[in-house]
């Protein structure tokens, strides 16, 4: 690694900061500022690639110093349909109606970028999320707390809605903001071992 290179979240992401902090790494935050409704895709994980992709690079092109910058955003996938953030507290009552006793898809796009020699890295990890069965009153709680306004898919796994997931498969961490595990291996593709990059 550059002993110039310095890690770089390309995310305002509290949930994707606490997740690397906890793994040993400690980034500089970066807000991309990238109008995420400007962008589309084919499907909701191909969506979730692009937007990882437009973070990272929107990010890379205004550092004025080495950096491996890490790009990553979240997609729900119900019915083929991709679900960001909702708009508002009747669109997230709306979405937690529809997904209650399911299973949807959350797709984490990731894209890690060395601009010391322009390499960059994509890669999607999808965790299929099975739904519990709130009922209405708990539904509006929820949305009331504020809490699935500003998440993709409307819901945490480390948060208030918790107790409303019944059960995943994959990666609880690529749910919660990113996959440690793969972005492990996108940095041992682009020659980092993860253990020489903890603070």
């Amino acid at each position: 690694m550059n002993p110039e290179h310095v890690l770089v979240l390309a995310s305002a992401s509290p949930a994707r900061l606490g997740l690397l902090k906890r793994a040993g790494l400690n980034p500089r935050v970066v807000v991309s500022g990238v109008d995420e409704d400007a962008l589309s895709a084919a499907t909701p994980a191909d969506l979730a690639q692009v937007l990882a992709e437009a973070k990272a690079g929107t990010v890379a092109g205004q550092l004025p110093f080495d950096a491996l910058v890490i790009g990553c955003d979240s997609v729900l996938d119900l019915d083929g349909v991709a679900l960001g953030k909702p708009a508002d507290a009747d669109d997230a009552v709306a979405r937690w109606k529809a997904m209650r006793g399911r299973s949807g898809v959350l797709h984490t796009g990731h894209c890690v970028i060395d601009t010391f020699n322009g390499r960059r890295i994509s890669a999607t990890g999808s965790t299929t999320v099975w739904f519990g069965e709130p009922d209405d009153e708990e539904i509006e709680a929820y949305v009331a707390s504020g809490e699935p306004l500003s998440v993709a898919g409307a819901f945490t796994l480390d948060g208030l809605s918790a107790p409303f997931i019944e059960g995943i498969e994959g990666d609880p961490a690529n749910v919660i903001g990113l996959s440690l595990p793969l972005l492990r291996r996108i940095f041992t593709e682009l020659g980092f071992r993860i253990t020489d990059l903890w603070q």
